[in-house]
């Protein structure tokens, strides 16, 4: 009874969302698409618009770093295989009779009431996902149970909340913008020294960027993001790790110290100062001045498997160019 209360309020909604715009029509903004999608199945099922976009982005950025999985060309980026949509044992993958998917066991329904549970069609496909989730309970701790049960993996569940604490935080989706990680007026340089070689500790490689400058130059957060990390490493010294919403991990190494209040699950916007740049490193906590002063900078992907670091220098250059860009704007 309670599915069929559900379905009917759905279609209610639905009704009333009529003159939403496609996404794929020109002039289109997808935040905007993507929002009203989110608030529309949020008032049919009470799953916050934020972990429905949480997931939805999660979703989108492993897509985009994976083979095994087709790129996102919707508004909607969740992706089901036809024979989960459809149902493990169901012959007909492509089936969309809502009634013979939910006879099969599998996650497909009816979103928008046209009668059919399509892959291709945004708003079955968000509903699908939020009517999993609601299967669990609308509360944080039956969410984290529904993501846990559905992606079987403790990372990807502290990834995608992380995600919906940042949009909750905000209150929008459009948090693409990034800055240099010090201030652009400091003394500073930096080059390319990704896979350079280094021996402290064992033979390895440089992952990441060296920013050099004076002792305590402000270290900015670059992005929108979630702090994951904080504390003494005896490679890095005194670091953090920001997650932004594109499941990219930022690493900030070497600090002088942090900036006051900085804690560990604390959402940061960017230019947030989080600490000063330093020369600790190479030893037990507190080592310090074994080589100059400077910031090192890694990027690391996490695609829903795995986690690996990339070059973060192109990127360095093009939000610094970016920066520069704006404030001559002001």
């Amino acid at each position: 009874m309670r599915i069929v209360l559900i379905i009917a309020a759905f279609l209610l909604v639905s009704s009333q969302w009529t003159g939403m715009v496609s996404a794929n029509e020109p002039g289109a903004d997808p935040y905007t698409e993507r929002m009203k999608l989110y608030k529309k199945v949020e008032t049919v099922t009470q799953i916050p618009w934020y972990y429905l976009a949480a997931v939805d982005q999660y979703e989108r950025s492993i897509r985009q770093t994976r083979r095994d999985l087709p790129k996102p060309e919707s508004t909607i980026a969740i992706y089901f295989p036809p024979e989960k949509w459809a149902g493990l044992t169901n012959p007909n993958p492509q089936e969309e009779n809502p009634a013979i998917i939910q006879f099969f066991n599998g996650f497909g329904v009816d979103g928008d009431g046209d009668g059919r549970a399509s892959l291709k069609n945004d708003e079955d496909v968000l509903y699908a996902f939020a009517n999993y989730l609601l299967s669990y309970g609308v509360d944080p701790d039956n969410i984290k149970i529904g993501l846990w049960n559905y992606y079987h993996r403790d990372k990807t569940v502290s990834i995608i909340v992380g995600k919906a604490k940042i949009y909750r935080h905000f209150g929008r989706l459009d948090l693409e913008k990034r800055v240099f990680p010090v201030p652009l007026r400091s003394n500073h340089s930096y080059r390319s020294t990704w896979g350079d070689a280094r021996g402290w500790g064992g033979r390895r490689v440089h992952e990441g960027t060296d920013i050099f400058a004076d002792y305590g130059v402000p270290v900015r957060a670059t992005c929108y993001g979630i702090i994951e990390m904080k504390g003494w490493n005896r490679f890095g010294g005194w670091r953090i790790g920001i997650r932004d919403i594109n499941n990219t991990y930022h690493y900030f190494g070497h600090l002088s110290g942090y900036a006051k209040d900085i804690h560990v699950g604390q959402i940061v916007e960017p230019g947030k100062v989080i600490g000063g740049v330093g020369s600790t490193g190479y030893g037990p906590p507190g080592t310090s001045g074994k080589f100059p002063p400077h910031l090192h900078y890694g990027m690391y992907k996490d695609n829903g498997i795995t986690e690996w670091a990339f070059d973060p220098y192109p990127h360095l250059a093009k939000w610094k160019r970016l920066e520069r860009m704006s404030l001559r704007k002001k």
